[in-house]
């Protein structure tokens, strides 16, 4: 997880903190187990994470499996924490708020998944035990406890015991395996956290794939995508540490960042892919994609990070207080440099030059043709 110091108020975050990598269970009874499966490897896996500006990340997974042994049935899946300081509505089905468009293919053919109210955990062995929503509440149902408000909705209460506890939503379906090769290929949806110091963050749990015979990937490609937008993020360095990311697609460029005495890889892509690839990935930790700003906030100035989607808030405490015209027409032209627009005004040139997001493509002739409503606003009203 990072540990970059930010002045992130919690009333103000939405955050989901844990989702992902599909793992084996064994279903007893209401138990999810987590288990170490020991006939099929995890051959391959293709991640594809694309970064859209409505505040929506699209996941697309296809894995290729081995199964050494006979015909198997197994149950593969994976769980999503409840959203935190979010006023959104508890779920009792299992479905996840904002998880959505969940589909799962296995050889070619569509299979049903379930879900359920699981009790959280982010150890890899951990039970996701399925609650007895009859003996658990919801924060919309009981809110007090003992005279006093719950601390938040990502909790349940126990008022038999007077206790707490946090919860998660499983989505699981049942996988039968072939002798040999076998495809998996599923997508969904997802909401990206936000909060003060961040625009998006993306967590993915990619710790799941251990529990695969092979304990590895033997095969693993991961893809972050920007397509038609810009976007400026940074994953920790030490998780990708056996290569190299590339920029396979559009416009783009990295290097590698310390802060607060961790290595993080930035990237600035603009209409494009960023690609890493590794043979026998045995991943160690799990991976955050999150937008640049809070990389910067020591020293912070109007335009050193830049995104197109309503949650960026040029407004917020990171932005010079200053109102002058000056100001605003720096906000005024932040959507051009977005798109690479080189300034025929030197001054404005010269400003934008600075940042090491700004990628300037002199073929690009201004249109507003792609501008969102919050670049509107930009433009319109120069906040």
């Amino acid at each position: 997880m990072r540990r970059i110091v930010l002045f992130v108020f919690a009333a103000l975050t939405m955050t989901l903190t844990a989702w992902g990598n599909d793992g084996v269970f064994y279903v007893n009874g209401n138990q999810l187990v987590p288990i170490q499966e020991t006939d099929i490897a995890l051959a391959k896996e293709v991640l594809t994470i694309s970064l859209g500006d409505d505040g929506y990340a699209k996941v697309d997974v296809q894995y290729v499996l081995t199964n050494n042994g006979k015909e198997k049935t197994v149950t593969m899946g994976f769980e999503a924490d409840a959203p935190y300081n979010d006023e959104v509505a508890f779920s009792k089905q299992g479905i996840h708020p904002y998880i959505s468009d969940f589909t799962v293919e296995m050889n070619g053919e569509r299979l049903t998944y379930l879900n359920a109210v699981v009790q959280a955990g982010h150890d890899k062995d951990c039970d996701f035990q399925p609650l007895n929503l009859q003996q658990w509440k919801s924060y919309d149902e009981v809110k007090m406890r003992n005279g006093e408000e719950l601390p938040n909705n990502s909790l349940l209460y126990d008022s038999a015991r007077d206790s707490l506890t946090s919860f998660a939503y499983a989505y699981y379906f049942v996988a039968r395996f072939k002798p040999g090769q076998n495809t998996i290929h599923h997508t969904y949806r997802y909401r990206m956290s936000h909060g003060v110091g961040y625009t998006f963050e993306v967590p993915y749990w990619l710790m799941p794939a251990m529990r695969w015979a092979n304990r590895q990937i033997d095969d693993f490609t991961l893809r972050i995508k920007a397509t038609n937008t810009a976007k400026h993020f940074f994953v920790e360095g030490s998780l990708f540490a056996q290569s190299e990311f590339a920029v396979t697609e559009g416009t783009g460029k990295m290097k590698n960042t310390k802060n607060w005495d961790n290595l993080y890889v930035e990237v600035a892509l603009r209409n494009g892919t960023v690609e890493w690839h590794a043979q026998s990935f045995k991943p160690k930790t799990n991976m955050n994609i999150t937008s640049a700003e809070s990389l910067y906030y020591d020293g912070f100035v109007l335009g050193t990070f830049y995104d197109r989607s309503d949650n960026y808030l040029p407004g917020s405490y990171l932005i010079e207080p200053d109102k002058s015209e000056a100001h605003r027409r720096i906000l005024k032209n932040l959507p051009y440099a977005s798109r690479g627009y080189v300034f025929k005004d030197k001054k404005l040139q010269e400003y934008f030059s600075r940042f090491w997001w700004y990628m300037p493509d002199p073929s690009w002739q201004p249109s507003t043709d792609d501008f969102t409503p919050r670049e509107w606003k930009l433009i319109n009203q120069g906040e």
